[in-house]
């Protein structure tokens, strides 16, 4: 059978595969706006196409299993929301409530981490799909309804270093840019900043949880002040041409050194300061080492939310409990549960079987018992499926509806006799009838006794009156 299709103005049509039991599903084609979070870093509104598959007829004991596709839908795109390694993970979650048997909420999830690493703004992955399924435990039938969409942003737990050229690290006036170090000194990438004179500062904004100030030790440098977010740092004050006890160091251009580190930051936007204090000492800058530990959770500030560019659409899902079901005796079926064949051919109406229409509105119609002559319901041996896709909203499309009709199973009906003379009845029982030729031979059976007895009267009269005249 071809797939029916139907129309939703603007950004939502529904697709429903021909149907068949415990195997028939929809297709909902739902387009999204996202704003906010990675979607304000990225393109500011970004717009998904999603597809949602859902089972339309599900068994008890079976998981109800929903699938949702995710595209962008046009140029629009998440954006890294700072500079980061690859490994930073985008995370989609899903919102699909559940009415009708039982009222919940799905949340179908999905993650992909992204494969290279990242500056602000660069264009995220999506992951292909989410899912997520519930448990059955009873039949009934079940409203599935999409609704928002969430996309967060894990960044990966990294060490980045930036070094002392990078264009994001700002300098005041009085900065030497030394380059083509000597490979000895082990400066990163043979390069840093130098300067001579009091009261200079370089400054970096960073994304992370902690920040490690990188630069060499050596007996010609002066005390450095350090300031986290406009804040003096612990310790506010360095000088690399000490020892930790103290003493003055025997290094010279010892590059590569961390002089000062802070970790334990909220994970978010920070700014690291440095500033020179004496004139003619040595205040240098060789990079950054910008620290970011594993986060349980994704940041708050990350997140774009997804909202329906068009009206809601709906599914309605047929939950049937196969153990309720009993096949018909012979294992014939019938396109017909409320008729059985007779001997000439022709239908005819059985007093058993359950009656289903599909009411207006798509709703799923409840099958009702037939009674039996004697006034007591008859359960049906087996209900009827109805599959229906229902879209809420405006414009509502044509309502695509399949029923399967399991076989029925053919009954005759049952008659109570009850006979005359019972006590329930009130009326005399019926005198059994003789057949025809015993009355008769009844009948002659009398008439030869009369005669018989007739003609020994006469007899004795006769021989009593012989008596009585000898006797005179």
């Amino acid at each position: 059978m071809a797939a029916s299709v139907l129309g939703l103005a603007g950004a939502a049509a529904i697709v429903v595969p021909s149907l068949s039991a415990g195997a028939s599903t929809a297709e909902l084609v739902v387009d999204y706006a996202c704003t906010g979070g990675i979607a304000q870093s990225g393109s500011g509104t970004v717009h998904l196409r999603t597809k949602v598959t859902v089972p339309t007829v599900v068994n008890v004991g079976e998981p109800l299993n929903v699938g949702w596709e995710l595209n962008y839908r046009d140029v629009t795109r998440f954006g890294a929301p700072a500079r980061l390694p690859q490994g930073g993970k985008i995370e989609v979650t899903g919102n699909i409530q559940l009415a009708g048997a039982w009222v919940g909420v799905l949340r179908p999830m999905g993650s992909v981490d992204q494969p290279d690493a990242m500056v602000k703004g660069s264009p995220l992955d999506l992951p292909e799909g989410i899912s997520d399924f519930a448990h059955i435990d009873r039949a009934g039938t079940l409203k599935v309804t999409p609704r928002k969409l969430f996309v967060d942003f894990r960044p990966p737990a990294s060490e980045v270093m930036v070094n002392d050229d990078d264009p994001e690290i700002l300098y005041s006036d009085g900065w030497e840019d030394l380059n083509d170090q000597n490979s000895q000194n082990n400066d990163h990438h043979l390069d840093l900043h130098r300067t001579t004179s009091a009261g200079k500062w370089a400054q970096f904004t960073f994304t992370g949880t902690g920040v490690e100030y990188v630069a060499q030790k050596d007996q010609r440098a002066g005390p450095v002040d350090i300031l986290i977010d406009g804040q003096p740092g612990s310790p506010p004050r360095i000088d690399p041409s000490k020892n930790d006890d103290g003493s003055t160091v025997n290094d010279a251009n010892k590059g590569g050194q961390t002089l000062w580190r802070f970790r334990g930051l909220p994970y978010g936007e920070h700014k690291i300061e440095i500033r020179s204090v004496e004139d003619g000492k040595w205040t240098q800058l060789d990079a950054f080492r910008v620290i970011t530990r594993e986060l349980v959770n994704p940041p708050k500030d990350y997140r774009a939310e997804c909202t329906l560019v068009s009206a809601p659409v709906s599914v309605n899902v047929t939950i049937s409990d196969p153990a309720t079901e009993q096949p018909s005796p012979g294992g014939s079926s019938s396109g017909d549960p409320s008729s059985t064949s007779n001997p000439s051919g022709e239908p005819s109406s059985s007093p058993s079987g359950s009656v289903m229409s599909p009411p207006p509105g798509g709703s799923t119609p409840t099958p009702t018992p037939s009674k039996s002559p004697g006034g007591s319901s008859s359960p049906t041996p087996s209900q009827s499926k109805l599959t229906s896709v229902v879209v809420i909203g405006s414009p509502t499309p044509t309502i695509t509806t399949t029923i399967t009709l399991p076989a029925s199973t053919p009954t005759s009906p049952q008659v109570k006799v009850t006979p005359k003379g019972g006590a329930q009845t009130g009326e005399a029982p019926e005198t059994p009838r003789s057949p025809a030729a015993l009355l008769i031979g009844s009948g002659g059976a009398m008439v030869f006794g009369g005669v018989f007895s007739g003609v020994v009267l006469l007899r004795r009269r006769a021989a009593h009156a012989n008596d009585r005249s000898r006797t005179v």
